[in-house]
């Protein structure tokens, strides 16, 4: 059964930041929630998978790049972490008029397991909405960028997911750029090529025009 929630309350706002790893993504995540906590707005940042006691313990999980996971345990394990940050964070928070930022979400799911991992990408919606319910991102951050590029940023240290090949980034990206084609008003594309101040320039320009910055 899904989280059938109001998730739309007149104050609150839900931001996640999108894009393949190595894009830059989760630090553009920090910046802004520094920003907007410094302009008395009650910010919350959260992560997926993670951010809850379970939920962080499945993050180990998908991770570890000691385990071979099946694409189908792989997904069920993302929507797993999902339901829980969903349920205990985000649904809570926003019903009480909060800037909730996500560094990740479904979409996230969408283009690493739909389109990287070539899963049916109408069964992955839909367990997006045994997860999530009528939850949708107000306002989404995509960093796009090379694959080539982000990759390089990465070193040798690298996690489960971020060890996969090139073909798949790519893959990846084509499905953010997929889902931005489709949803322009919620997804907006910004050049992760750029400089982290140049990146963070256009995502406070978007955001001025959905939230007051005093």
């Amino acid at each position: 059964m899904g989280v059938r929630m109001s998730v739309r309350p007149a104050r609150g706002l839900f931001v996640t930041f999108e894009g393949i790893d190595g894009c830059g993504k989760t630090t553009q995540a920090v910046l802004t929630y520094q920003y907007l906590s410094g302009h008395d707005h009650q910010v919350k940042l959260l992560r997926e998978p993670g951010s809850t006691r379970t939920a962080e313990r499945i993050r180990k999980i998908l991770l570890d790049r000691r385990l071979t996971i099946e694409p189908a345990t792989e997904l069920l394990l993302y929507e797993a972490a999902r339901a829980e940050i969903t349920s205990r964070e985000i649904v809570p928070f926003l019903a009480q008029g909060k800037v909730i930022l996500c560094d990740r979400f479904y979409d996230s799911t969408t283009a690493y397991q739909g389109y990287g991992r070539k899963m049916d990408i109408r069964m992955v919606r839909s367990l997006h909405r045994v997860a999530v319910g009528d939850l949708k991102p107000d306002l989404t951050m995509l960093l796009d960028i090379d694959p080539g590029l982000a990759l390089s940023r990465l070193g040798n240290h690298r996690d489960r997911l971020e060890a996969q090949s090139r073909a798949f980034f790519d893959r990846v990206r084509r499905g953010f750029l997929e889902i931005a084609r489709k949803e322009r008003r919620r997804v907006k594309v910004i050049d992760a090529s750029q400089s982290v101040e140049d990146i963070f320039s256009d995502i406070r320009k978007i955001l001025a025009r959905r939230i007051e910055i005093t």
